[in-house]
């Protein structure tokens, strides 16, 4: 379904009966991969998984967003929904929505149980070769800028962009590159301590883009948090092995099948 957000025209899927939950995907993705899911907690729950601005089959942003208005948005979707509170599940980028939104201080909604699922937050510290390699990626592009070398060498910034850049970045339009590089500059550690709601954390142990050391900490430092690591999985553990994990699911959310 279509629905209009703030003159962002947004697709949505909604499905079953009962109290609200809602799914945040996570970066370069969209509401096809939750189809496990939302059939699993439609069961017994009226589930609302959304294509966030920029992904799936919903219009891309204005202007380069960062965490605080994909936070925004999703309240405004939830506000135009009639949804008062909910459960709300979030996979890697929809996670580090998710944080940011239930440590605000919220009027009109309540966040009920929170899943977060190989969830992005924590900034990763980077390495000196790492940061060696950016500094010359920024004097690079600032020296192939300047006009007369636009003119002898002028697909230069594009070439370095596409040998340094990430799988995400370089796939992504120009105003969803400016977002992506808003969203993990954020690092939302120092919220997590601030997180009221019991939550479950569910995370591949082979994750290399939020590795296992990220759920470690976030277990640490939110209040009521629980781990469950799904062996032999990676980023997307909720599809390489779903049996596991919507019998997870299944068990926190008392579906009782």
């Amino acid at each position: 379904m279509i629905i209009d957000i703030n003159g962002i025209k947004t697709n949505y899927i909604k499905e079953g009966d009962g109290e609200a939950v809602v799914l945040l995907h996570g970066w370069g993705s969209n509401i096809k991969l939750f189809t496990g899911i939302i059939k699993l907690l439609s069961k017994k729950y009226t589930v609302y998984a959304l294509d966030m601005p920029g992904f799936g089959e919903s219009d891309e942003p204005k202007e380069a967003w960062n965490v605080d208005n994909y936070v925004d948005f999703v309240l405004d979707f939830l506000k135009k929904m009639n949804i008062s509170s909910a459960h709300l599940l979030g996979h890697s980028f929809g996670g580090r929505v998710i944080i940011k939104m239930v440590t605000r201080k919220l009027e009109g909604f309540k966040p009920l149980k929170l899943m977060l699922v190989d969830s992005a937050g924590i900034k990763p510290k980077k390495s000196l070769k790492q940061k060696a390699k950016i500094r010359v990626y920024k004097i690079s592009k600032g020296i192939f800028s300047l006009k007369p070398m636009k003119k002898l060498f002028p697909n230069a910034i594009e070439n370095m962009r596409k040998k340094n850049g990430s799988a995400d970045y370089n796939a992504a339009s120009p105003i969803m590159r400016a977002c992506l590089v808003k969203v993990v500059n954020e690092d939302l550690t120092h919220l997590l301590s601030q997180i009221k709601q019991s939550t479950l954390l569910i995370w591949g142990d082979k994750d290399t883009a939020t590795p296992l050391s990220d759920a470690q900490l976030m277990e640490k430092l939110i209040p009521d948090a629980g781990l469950v690591v799904v062996k032999g999985s990676g980023h997307y553990s909720f599809i390489e092995q779903p049996v596991f994990v919507h019998r997870v699911i299944a068990s926190y959310m008392n579906l009782g099948v």
